[in-house]
């Protein structure tokens, strides 16, 4: 029996780049996406802020890929976690305990709001969010979940129906037990507020009011991503979040934060529901968690919900729930962000170059309608006109001024994150202050270029 364990030949072919294309398109169905029209880049490779496409070019990589790369590429702290963790165990029953998962654990609810100590491991944010819904229904007894309009909480039937952005549209039964609200955002004001603070009194007006007609008693938690991402990053005003946990509090509502993507130093906290110092009933996470570098999520536990298990069995569970390869990396990926500081220099990018950089990229740019966001989450609200906002690109879709801004980017070298008529800027959070002005520079050249291409 050969003992030749090194890459198979599989894999070696693979490398190919054209060959790669050619199966893509012979054999993957790809998500989100019309089968017959897609027309995938190929990454060859990559490394701390940077990929390479088939033709060898470098980009630098403003996407973080879908927001998780939090430590870049190939950060040889998380790769050599893996490595080492592979060689001794590469996988585990969830029933049993391993050191890898433990580990992890503890280190999550270090970081996390005081009071959630406690892990529960999925594979990503989707069943994340499924698994805090289902604990928080059977915890209250109750039906229903909140959610707002402009939300993603994840591909997976609830979460999806749970979500507020047109992914839900063809896939929604309307029979989950689903509602959604309005929430804060002050550019496109569902209350006609002129300031923060009235948009903050008026979203919690109205959603008190939804409360009051759904019925107290049949709501079983509101689930809120801390700051919206892919929706648009909008950081909710100051208060607004102390505000639904008050609500929350006087109807007996459990509050869950979705950190799916805000969380793990994205926007400059280890949480970004700590920007409001509210905590939380029930916390998921994911991505930025171990960089993306192995599928892992989670649900961070109070004692209140912990407790309605403590002698009733939790109905639910995954095969790969803690995985030790995935927990590996996440505690190589939070020890590398405690001893570098990784948090507070996000932080500092984000009030530093991100917020400076892009005001003075708006002031020269009469497609920029809004800058927002914080840490190293950032997004670009484009229209067609200032004074009437009219958005460059329909919700939901694309337009020929948004496939051009990309393209013009990319050309340039900058891998852009596009969504609707947004550019988002979610780079690693361990890009340099020289990388960060590149990509700006960047989409200010890509600005001008695709103006004046379509005017």
């Amino acid at each position: 029996m050969s003992e030749d364990h090194g890459v198979s030949p599989g894999l070696r072919a693979a490398l190919d780049p054209e060959r790669a294309y050619e199966l893509d398109r012979r054999h993957v169905f790809h998500s989100w996406s019309a089968q017959a029209t897609v027309d995938p880049m190929v990454i060859t490779k990559a490394d701390g802020p940077y990929v390479w496409d088939r033709h060898g070019n470098r980009l630098l990589d403003f996407t973080s890929q879908l927001v998780f790369t939090n430590l870049g590429h190939q950060h040889p702290a998380v790769v050599g976690a893996i490595q080492e963790q592979a060689a001794t165990l590469c996988t585990v029953a969830p029933s049993h305990a391993n050191g890898a998962r433990s580990e992890a654990a503890r280190l999550i609810a270090k970081h996390a709001p005081d009071g959630l100590d406690r892990v529960f491991f999925t594979n990503g944010g989707a069943d994340a969010n499924e698994h805090a819904i289902r604990m928080a229904r059977l915890h209250t007894g109750r039906p229903k979940v909140l959610s707002r309009y402009r939300s993603y909480h994840g591909g997976t039937q609830l979460a999806l129906n749970a979500t507020g952005d047109p992914r839900r549209w063809p896939n929604d039964t309307a029979s989950t037990g689903t509602v959604h609200f309005f929430g804060p955002y002050r550019y496109r004001s569902a209350f006609s507020a002129s300031t923060e603070e009235e948009e903050c009194q008026r979203a919690l007006a109205h959603l008190e009011q939804v409360i009051a007609l759904e019925g107290p008693s049949t709501i079983a938690a509101i689930l809120l991503e801390s700051i919206p991402g892919t929706a648009g990053i909008m950081v909710p005003p100051p208060g607004y979040l102390a505000g639904v946990r008050e609500l929350c509090d006087r109807f007996g509502i459990l509050l869950i934060a979705d950190e799916v993507m805000s969380g793990f130093g994205r926007a400059g906290e280890w949480f970004a529901i700590q920007r409001d110092a509210v905590v939380p009933d029930l916390l998921t996470f994911a991505k930025g968690v171990n960089s993306g570098y192995v599928p892992l999520g989670g649900v961070l536990l109070g004692e209140a919900v912990y407790s309605t298990f403590a002698q009733r069995p939790y109905p639910g569970g995954l095969t790969y729930s803690g995985h030790p390869l995935a927990c590996a990396a996440a505690v190589a990926t939070i020890e590398t962000m405690e001893r570098d500081g990784v948090v507070a220099g996000a932080a500092e990018l984000g009030t530093e170059v991100f917020g400076p950089g892009l005001a003075e990229l708006a002031a020269h740019h009469e497609w920029i309608g809004e800058v927002r966001g914080t840490g190293v989450f950032w997004a670009l609200e484009l229209v067609t006109d200032r004074a009437s906002r009219e958005p460059l690109a329909p919700y939901g879709g694309t337009s020929p001024a948004m496939t051009e801004l990309v393209a013009a980017c990319q050309r340039r070298g900058l891998l852009p994150f596009a969504n609707a008529n947004r550019i988002h800027l979610v780079p690693p959070l361990t890009i340099t202050e020289e990388q960060a002005r590149t990509g700006i520079d960047i989409l200010d050249q890509a600005l001008t270029a695709a103006c004046a291409k379509l005017g």
